[in-house]
C-alpha cells in the first residue's frame, strides 16, 4: 500500500472516526488507570477522589482532541476556541440548567414535587463530578468527533436525523424504557444538543449544557436520573403524579414537558443556525 493510498483510508470519515474516538477514549482510560496505581489517593474521600479522577479525564480527553485534531487534520481547533468559552460556555450551562428547572416546575404546578429536606451543598460534588465527565468526555467524542465529521460528508439534516434515529435504538431497550422516554432521550441526545453545537459552531455550548443538565437533576433536584446513580443531593425530593408528567422510574427527563421544551430548545437553535448559515450541505450538493 503506498503513501498516498494509506492516507486516503486514513482520512475516510468513518475510518477517522473509528481512530478519534479510539485515541480521546483511550487517554481518558490510560488516565484512570495511571491515577488509580497512585497509593497515596487510597486516603483521600472518595468524592474528592472522584473529582479529582474526573477532572483529570476531562483534561486528558480535551488535550488529547485538541492535539489529535490538529496533527490529524492540520489545522486550528475553533470549535473550542478560547475566545468564545465565556459565551457559549454560558448560554450551554444555562439552557441546561433552566430547562431542568422547568421540567421539575411543571411536577411542582400539578402538585407532584415536595422538598422533606435540605442538605448540605457538599451534597452536590458526587453529581458534579459525574456530570463533569459526561459533558466533556461525552461530548468531545460524540459531537466533536462523531457527529462533526459525520456532518463534514452527510451534511446537518441527514446527520441530525441519523442522531436522532440513533439514540432511539441505543435506548429502545433500555431498562423500564417506553415510548415517552425513547423520544424524550432522543429530542435531548440526539436533537438539542446537536442542534446547540450547530447554532454554536463551538463544542463548549453541548459540554456546559450536557453537564448542566446531568448537575441539576440529581444533583440540585433531588430527581432520578437514569444515567447515573447519584445517592446524594441538595435536596431530598419526593416526586409524585402520573407518569407522563414525572417520567417515572426515568425521571423528569422523560417526561412530557421534557420532550416539548426540548424540541421547542432544538427548534430555536437550528433556526437560528439556519439564518447564521450554520448548516453545510452533503458533500454531494457542494
Amino acid at each position: 500500500m503506498n503513501k498516498t493510498t494509506l492516507q486516503k483510508l486514513l482520512h475516510f470519515f468513518l475510518i477517522k472516526i473509528v481512530i478519534s474516538i479510539a485515541v480521546v477514549a483511550g487517554s481518558v482510560f490510560l488516565t484512570d488507570w495511571l491515577i488509580r496505581l497512585i497509593p497515596g489517593n487510597l486516603t483521600l474521600d472518595d468524592d474528592i477522589k472522584n473529582l479529582i479522577i474526573a477532572i483529570a479525564e476531562s483534561l486528558a480527553a480535551l488535550v488529547t482532541y485538541i492535539l489529535l485534531f490538529r496533527f490529524y487534520e492540520n489545522r486550528q481547533i475553533r470549535e473550542l476556541s478560547s475566545s468564545k468559552f465565556l459565551k457559549n460556555a454560558t448560554i450551554g450551562f444555562f439552557t441546561g440548567l433552566i430547562l431542568q428547572l422547568l421540567f421539575v416546575l411543571v411536577i411542582y404546578l400539578n402538585n407532584g414535587y415536595y422538598v422533606s429536606h435540605i442538605n448540605p451543598v457538599s451534597y452536590l460534588l458526587p453529581s458534579f463530578t459525574v456530570a463533569l465527565m459526561a459533558g466533556f468526555v461525552a461530548e468531545l467524542l460524540i459531537r466533536g468527533i462523531a457527529f462533526r465529521l459525520l456532518e463534514e460528508k452527510l451534511g446537518t439534516v441527514i446527520t441530525l436525523i441519523i442522531f436522532i434515529l440513533l439514540f432511539a435504538v441505543i435506548h429502545s431497550n433500555s431498562n423500564h424504557a417506553t415510548v415517552l422516554s425513547v423520544l424524550s432521550t432522543s429530542a435531548k441526545a440526539g436533537l438539542l444538543l446537536s442542534s446547540a453545537y450547530v447554532f454554536s459552531r463551538n463544542l463548549w455550548l453541548p459540554i456546559f449544557l450536557h453537564f448542566a443538565w446531568d448537575f441539576a437533576e440529581p444533583g440540585i433536584f433531588g430527581a432520578p436520573n437514569p444515567g447515573n446513580s447519584i445517592d446524594k443531593s441538595l435536596l431530598i425530593s419526593d416526586i409524585n403524579g402520573p407518569d407522563l408528567l414525572t417520567g417515572g422510574q426515568l425521571g423528569p427527563q422523560n417526561s412530557i414537558q421534557a420532550l416539548l421544551f426540548c424540541l421547542i430548545t432544538s427548534m430555536i437553535f437550528l433556526w437560528l443556525a439556519k439564518r447564521k448559515n450554520n448548516f453545510i450541505r452533503p458533500y454531494w450538493k457542494k
